[in-house]
């Protein structure tokens, strides 16, 4: 349900309300039920809401990308021995996921912890990460 109100919010293209969600979301559920997805969302950081009267107008938080990472991140959040699961990754990445990866790393490196691009990369028109000193386009 979460994923379903998730798109509705986005299809929205702005803040929208529960109600609004509601009369767009297919199954009929309830208003307090809306809210509450909208709340859980809204706790894992994927939707923001801003206070209009006595209720809140809910925009999304991030895109695809953004979502997908920050589900990445409560994984490896939730495991003991991080190290493991990271490694177990990387080896599992195809190799031009991985040398994406390792272009992604070196640019955030170049950029610094304290970079306001921090975290933000340069990418190609398909949204794969531009790999300095290669043509676009070029793989």
């Amino acid at each position: 349900m979460e994923a379903q109100v998730l798109a509705v919010v986005r299809a929205g293209g702005g803040p929208v309300t529960a109600g609004w969600v509601r009369e767009r979301l297919d199954g009929g559920l309830a208003h307090t039920t809306v809210i509450t997805i909208l709340s859980r969302l809204h706790a894992k950081n994927a939707v923001t809401r801003t206070r209009v009267g006595r209720s809140y107008t809910w925009t999304n938080a991030s895109d695809e990308a953004g979502l997908a990472a920050l589900r990445m991140r409560r994984v490896l959040e939730g495991e003991r021995d991080r190290e493991a699961v990271l490694a177990r990754f990387v080896s599992a990445l195809s190799p031009g996921d991985g040398e994406r990866l390792r272009a992604l790393l070196a640019l955030a490196d170049a950029a610094g912890p304290d970079s306001p691009d921090s975290g933000t990369a340069p990418v190609e028109p398909d949204g794969a990460p531009h790999v300095p000193g290669r043509a676009p386009g070029n793989r």
